[in-house]
Parts: C-alpha cells; structure tokens; sequence
C-alpha cells in the first residue's frame, strides 16, 4: 500500500525503530566488556550502561505488544527513560576519562535520534489520547 503522507505505516516504523534501539544496545556491549577490564568506577559504569542499554532493548520491545494506548504511553516512556540514561552513562564515561569521545561519539548521536523520534511518538500518543 503506498502511504503518500511522508510516514512509514505503524508496523514498519515499529520495526525499523526496534532494529535501530536493539542495534544500539548492541553496540554498548562491547565498550562495557571493555570497561569491565579496568578500574571499580569503570566497572560500576558498565553495569549502569549494559543494564540501562538493554533494557531500553527489552522495554520496546513491549511498546509493540502494548494493549492500550496507556500501556503504549507508559512502556514508551520507559524506554526514553532508559536510553537517555544509556546517553548520560556514555557521556560520564568520556568524562571519567575512560573514553575519549571520538570513539563512543557516534554512538551517542544515535542514542540522542532515537531518543528524539521516540519522544515524539510519545507526544503523538498523549496527544492521541485525549
């Protein structure tokens, strides 16, 4: 069906959005194993940044099986809960010295896209509700 309105049907921008928001948590993974390798405090930030990164993953994931537009609004709203605390957990790590920023640079960019587009579908979703 072609959709002339600029807009990806529902099920295809879930998809997409899915694939971007796992992609991202899967590219967290290898700078936490990393992270792992060194001091207490870098440990401390891998476990905040694998457990928030993830669970943004896992959460989404439950935004497309909601019920209701309440269950919607409420499991979408974890999930930019979730991976804007992934973006500060980057963002602490470049300033605790850990990484330079170039290198997770790219990384926090996409978090901050996704991030803006799902916080727009929220808005979407509240003002749909009403």
């Amino acid at each position: 069906m072609m959709n002339t309105n600029n807009y990806l049907p529902k099920d295809e921008f879930a998809e997409l959005m899915f694939g971007r928001i796992k992609a991202f948590g899967l590219r967290c993974m290898p700078l936490c194993d990393d992270l792992f390798l060194k001091t207490a405090s870098a440990k401390n930030i891998a476990r905040q940044l694998i457990r928030s990164s993830s669970s943004a993953v896992a959460n989404y994931r439950a935004v497309r099986r909601a019920r209701s537009k309440n269950e919607f609004y409420a499991k979408i709203s974890i999930v930019i809960e979730e991976l804007d605390e992934s973006i500060f957990w980057l963002e602490y790590s470049i300033d605790a010295k850990f990484y330079e920023d170039v290198k997770v640079r790219s990384l926090i960019n996409e978090g901050y896209e996704i991030l803006k587009i799902l916080a727009k579908a929220r808005k979407t979703a509240s003002v749909n509700n009403q």
